[in-house]
């Protein structure tokens, strides 16, 4: 993300409660603390103030294989945005679906409630997320479907990546039930060396269009 110019959540890498804590006063609380190479969060969880970090830390460097723990800027109620997009192997993409979720961050997307297409987002912001998205499979070269969400600040309009699937993922069945697009069928072909020029797709002629 850093060499394609692409925000992030701020975060560093500590070894010990007193990194920790000088990394927290830099980022402000609340802050994620996500401990290196544990399964499922294993030890890591999200502190509020100087109290619960010590905590936090303490039991994941613990956990962790190489007792390091990620500090990491909380996203906490800013607005929760995905695309779904596709690309074959000459670079020819389409962005299946734009889904807002209803509820914020720091509720998982699998227990959020979703819309698509994105009704309260402006377009200008879809745009940007869509060429971002498009960077990203690029340099990525994944060819099939990806799903990639954003964190989106309301009051100051910073965006952020938050996570990237390329793969065909609970979102992506989400996105074909609610576009009719065969996602998984499509990326299956395009594994296989097809591409969107050689796929028909109803009044456009074939897919890229």
């Amino acid at each position: 993300m850093d060499k394609l110019g692409i925000s992030v959540p701020k975060s560093a890498p500590c070894h010990s409660v007193e990194e920790a804590e000088e990394i927290a006063k830099r980022l402000k609380y609340p802050v994620v603390l996500r401990p290196a190479y544990t399964l499922g969060g294993t030890g890591g969880g999200i502190a509020y103030n100087v109290e619960e970090l010590r905590t936090i830390v303490n039991r994941g460097l613990a956990a962790s294989l190489i007792h390091q723990v990620l500090v990491e800027e909380s996203v906490l109620g800013w607005e929760e945005l995905e695309l779904e997009v596709v690309r074959d192997e000459k670079n020819q993409k389409i962005t299946v679906c734009f889904i807002e979720n209803v509820d914020p961050m720091g509720v998982h997307t699998g227990d959020s409630f979703c819309v698509a297409p994105m009704l309260s987002v402006p377009r200008s912001l879809q745009n940007r997320m869509q060429e971002l998205s498009y960077r990203i499979v690029d340099a990525i070269g994944v060819v099939g479907g990806t799903n990639i969400q954003f964190a989106h600040n309301l009051e100051d309009d910073r965006l952020v990546v938050i996570e990237i699937n390329p793969r065909t993922s609970r979102s992506s069945a989400l996105a074909s039930k609610a576009t009719g697009f065969p996602i998984a069928r499509i990326s299956t072909k395009l594994a296989a060396g097809v591409t969107m020029d050689e796929i028909p797709y109803w009044k456009e002629g074939t897919l890229e269009k």
